[in-house]
C-alpha cells in the first residue's frame, strides 16, 4: 500500500471516483492534490462506473501508460490502480451493469454508491477524497448525497475545473511539468496555459445525527426526512392537567386522569432524567426510558399521585388506598395500550403517533422499557394550561 509523503499522517488517503466516458478527471484530481504542500497521494484508489466506463479508463489509464507517466512526472510512486479498484453495480445476471440505460439501473447505481461510501467512511484511519466530476449527473448527486449521510469532518469534495479549450480533450490528462503543444479545432495550443482549479466543496454533515439503519437509498432517504421532521418540524406537546387534556399541536386529547398521570410520569422521565443535557436534540435517544419495573414502586405512585391530585383531588385518597404497594404491571400496560389508541384515533398519522405515544424501546421479560420520543424542547407541562 501507498504511503503518504506527509511524515506521521493521521490518515489514509482514500481516493473515490465517478468516471464515464472521460476519465481525464481523474489524473487532474490527482495531479492538482500531488502538487500541494505537502502533497496529498492516495493509499487506495476506486472508481465507481459502469462496464463499458472500466474499459474505457482501463484504455486510457493503463493502456496507455497515462498514470505511469504522471507518476514518473511528478515524482510520486506508482497510483494504486488494480483490477479491485473498480466499484461497478451488477446485473440481475450477476454480471457488471455495462451502462445506465433504466430507472432500476439507476436507483441500482445509487445503492452501490451509497453502500460503498457507508463502508469506507466506518474506517476512523482513512480520509476521503471524493470528486463529483465525470460520469453521469446523476453519479455525482447520489456520491454528494452518500458524504452528506456518512461523510466525517475530515473527509473532503472537490468538483475538477479545467480550461474550456483542454476540457475531455483526448491528449489532455493533467499539466506535464514540460510544456507540451496540444491541436485543438485545428491549431495549436500550449499545456503552461491550461488551468486546472480543484475546488474544494462543503456539505452539510448528518453522519451521527440521524437514525439511519436502510441500505436502499429511496430508504436511507426517508429514514432521514423522518428523523429531520419528528426532531425540527415536531408540533409542540402541551399538557393541561386541570382539564385532562393532551394537546399535539392544535389537536386536543382528552384522556382519562389515571391514563394522563401515567403518561405525564413518562415525560418527566424525558424532561428531568436525560442523560444528556448537553444534546440540542433527543432524536433516536432513549436513554431516558423507565422500565415498567420502576414505575410499579410505592414512592413512584406517591410522585404520580401530586399530578392525580391537580385532576381529581376528591379521587387520590382512593387511588392511594388501593395500591398501598404501587400500581401493578397489567394495569400500566393496559394503560399504555390505551393512551396509544387514543393517540391513533385523534392524530390520524403514523409518523405522530410514533412520536406521542408511549412506546417501547427494549422488550424484556419483567423489565421492558417505555418512553414518549417527542423532544423534550417541544414538551410543557401547565397545571392551568389555557386556549
Amino acid at each position: 500500500m501507498l504511503k503518504s509523503f506527509m511524515k506521521g499522517a493521521a490518515y489514509r488517503e482514500i481516493f473515490i471516483f465517478i468516471a464515464g466516458a472521460t476519465p481525464q478527471v481523474i489524473t487532474e484530481t490527482i495531479c492538482v492534490l500531488a502538487a500541494r504542500k505537502p502533497p496529498v497521494l492516495p493509499d487506495e484508489l476506486y472508481i465507481i462506473t459502469t462496464g463499458m466506463g472500466r474499459r474505457r479508463a482501463e484504455a486510457l489509464l493503463i493502456e496507455k501508460g497515462v498514470l505511469k507517466r504522471l507518476a514518473d512526472e511528478y515524482g510520486i510512486p506508482p497510483i494504486p490502480l488494480k483490477p479491485d479498484s473498480f466499484i461497478i453495480p451488477e446485473e440481475p445476471s450477476g454480471d457488471p451493469l455495462d451502462d445506465i440505460r433504466s430507472e432500476q439501473e439507476n436507483e441500482s447505481m445509487g445503492d452501490l454508491i451509497l453502500s460503498f461510501i457507508r463502508k469506507k467512511a466506518d474506517d476512523p484511519a482513512a480520509r476521503l477524497h471524493c470528486s463529483l466530476s465525470g460520469g453521469r449527473k446523476t453519479m455525482s448527486f447520489y456520491l454528494g448525497a452518500a458524504l452528506q449521510l456518512f461523510g466525517r469532518p475530515w473527509d473532503k469534495l472537490y468538483h475538477v475545473l479545467v480550461s474550456p479549450e483542454f476540457e475531455s480533450h483526448p491528449e489532455f490528462f493533467y499539466k506535464p511539468r514540460r510544456d507540451k503543444s496540444i491541436e485543438v479545432g485545428g491549431r495549436q495550443l500550449n499545456t503552461r496555459d491550461a488551468e486546472i482549479v480543484l475546488a474544494e466543496l462543503p456539505f452539510i454533515r448528518l453522519r451521527g445525527k440521524l437514525l439511519l439503519e436502510g441500505t436502499g437509498f429511496k430508504e436511507l432517504v426517508a429514514e432521514g426526512q423522518r428523523e429531520i421532521d419528528i426532531a425540527l418540524v415536531q408540533p409542540e406537546l402541551r399538557i393541561s392537567l386541570p382539564r385532562r387534556t393532551v394537546f399535539v399541536g392544535e389537536k386536543a386529547i382528552k384522556l382519562p386522569p389515571f391514563h394522563l398521570m401515567l403518561y405525564v410520569a413518562y415525560l418527566k422521565y424525558k424532561l428531568y432524567r436525560c442523560k444528556y443535557p448537553e444534546r440540542p436534540y433527543c432524536l433516536d435517544c432513549t436513554e431516558c426510558f423507565p422500565s415498567m419495573l420502576e414505575l410499579t414502586t410505592k414512592p413512584a405512585l406517591e410522585e404520580m399521585a401530586k399530578d392525580y391530585m391537580v385532576m381529581v383531588p376528591s379521587r387520590t385518597g382512593d387511588l392511594l388506598h388501593n395500591n398501598k404497594d404501587g400500581l401493578g404491571t397489567d394495569a400500566i400496560r393496559q394503560a399504555v395500550s390505551k393512551i396509544r389508541k387514543a393517540m391513533t384515533e385523534h392524530l390520524r398519522d403514523e409518523t405522530l403517533v410514533s412520536c406521542f405515544s408511549i412506546t417501547t424501546s427494549l422488550k424484556e421479560y419483567a423489565n421492558t422499557k417505555h418512553g414518549i420520543r417527542a423532544e423534550k424542547s417541544r414538551i410543557r407541562i401547565d397545571d392551568a394550561f389555557k386556549i
